[in-house]
């Protein structure tokens, strides 16, 4: 593992994602003030995902060919100019446009970086330095309210929006000095074209089940994201510092605990932690819909920012074992698709629920495609054999399903 360039990456990462959270408890209470309906407000936040959704399939298998600096750099660079789509827009439509256009270069970002660590991990402690990482992707984006929301209210949102571009610029710069290039390192040689791994999800036990759940899970994500600070505002009218507060503390927890769940991970069955990290979640989304005074909705949520935890690092661990012969950009980006296809969807399907019922209703229809996408986890990787971790043994990959 080196250690200088798993530091830098991961501030380069933490850097922008701490703009998008600057962003996370704005931006519907701005797209509201513009006169967004649910379904609007869900295709602002959708825009992001559809197009990093497009965007994902291709990088990954190109960046195992051709190595990963070049995608980053574009991606932190695009990103860090899109941001200036925000202090533009008048109107719902111009924030579609500007969430889309930040949406393709986000694909050239996470998916990048996080095959560029699976490529640094030695085999066995996946769980411990994904941990690590997911620690720090979660943390910048769990630090971005604390700062976006006073600033948004003492100074107003064009304010924030500047805050956010400046530090995306930083991660940009960071990575162009620091970071040295990267190719993939998998089993076998050669690394399969786009065609090749949209077959692997369909071959392959493991990389179904993860994807089934990865998307459910990231559908529910999304509407928790765009719905819970309305619900929040609504509901016990505060305003959006409070707001800001609370996503911060359950991103902030969520972030906090990824080393201990990621060390977890490398010692005990993968699959078993995914499931009960699952169920850990889905039963937070129950509890929402109900009468709360501020204090206690704080400590629901940071609850279901510890039960969102317990999954992702076992998770983007197993992730690791795939690519280690698929190719490490194309498992990685195969996690990327299944959470932007879930963060897509899970806006807008939780705009149509709340205009056609309430708001409370999007969080037991997110609870409920969350259980469909662990049911269909656990039944398609019943194979799987459990890694024992840092002592050096490995798990067996799965094989491809008959």
């Amino acid at each position: 593992m080196d250690l200088r360039v798993f530091a830098v990456l991961l501030l380069c990462v933490f850097c922008s994602l701490l703009g998008v959270g600057i962003v996370s408890p704005l931006l519907p209470l701005y797209a509201e003030a513009m006169g967004a309906s649910g379904v609007l407000l869900g295709m602002i936040f959708s825009s992001f995902t559809i197009t990093r959704a497009i965007v994902i399939p291709f990088i990954g298998p190109l960046s195992d060919r051709r190595g990963r600096k070049l995608f980053l750099l574009i991606g932190f660079g695009g990103f860090t100019l899109a941001t200036l789509g925000y202090v533009l827009a008048t109107a719902p439509l111009h924030l579609i446009l500007t969430r889309a256009v930040q949406g393709a270069t986000a694909g050239m970002m996470l998916p990048i970086a996080r095959a560029f660590i699976g490529d640094l991990c030695p085999r066995g402690e996946e769980g411990r330095w994904q941990g690590i990482a997911n620690a720090a992707f979660f943390g910048g984006f769990a630090m971005g309210p604390l700062i976006g929301g006073p600033i948004a209210e003492w100074y107003g949102y064009n304010t924030a929006f500047y805050v956010m571009g400046g530090i995306c610029l930083l991660s940009f710069l960071l990575a162009l000095r620091f970071l040295p290039e990267s190719k993939s390192r998998q089993d076998g040689g050669g690394s399969p074209s786009v065609t090749d791994s949209f077959r692997l999800v369909h071959s392959n036990g493991m990389f179904r089940g993860l994807t089934s759940y990865r998307t459910a899970l990231a559908l529910g994500r999304g509407c928790l994201m765009t719905f819970l600070p309305i619900f929040a505002a609504y509901s016990l009218k505060i305003g959006v510092g409070l707001i800001g507060l609370m996503l911060a503390v359950h991103n902030l927890l969520r972030a906090a605990v990824q080393p201990y769940f990621g060390g977890l991970a490398d010692r005990f069955n993968r699959r078993t932690l995914v499931v009960i990290g699952a169920l850990s979640h889905i039963a937070f989304f129950f509890l929402i819909p109900m009468d709360y005074t501020y204090w206690q909705l704080l400590v629901l949520v940071a609850f279901g920012g510890i039960a969102a935890a317990i999954a992702m690092p076992a998770m983007t661990a197993l992730y690791t074992e795939q690519g280690r012969t698929s190719g490490m950009g194309t498992a990685m980006s195969m996690e990327m698709l299944a959470m932007a296809v879930g963060m897509g969807i899970g806006p807008v399907a939780g705009g149509l629920v709340a205009d056609a019922i309430n708001v409370p209703a999007v969080f037991y229809f997110s609870a409920a495609v969350q259980i469909i996408g662990i049911a269909l986890f656990y039944a398609l990787t019943k194979g799987y054999e459990p890694a024992t971790g840092i002592s050096g043994r490995r798990t067996p990959d799965i094989q491809p399903n008959d």
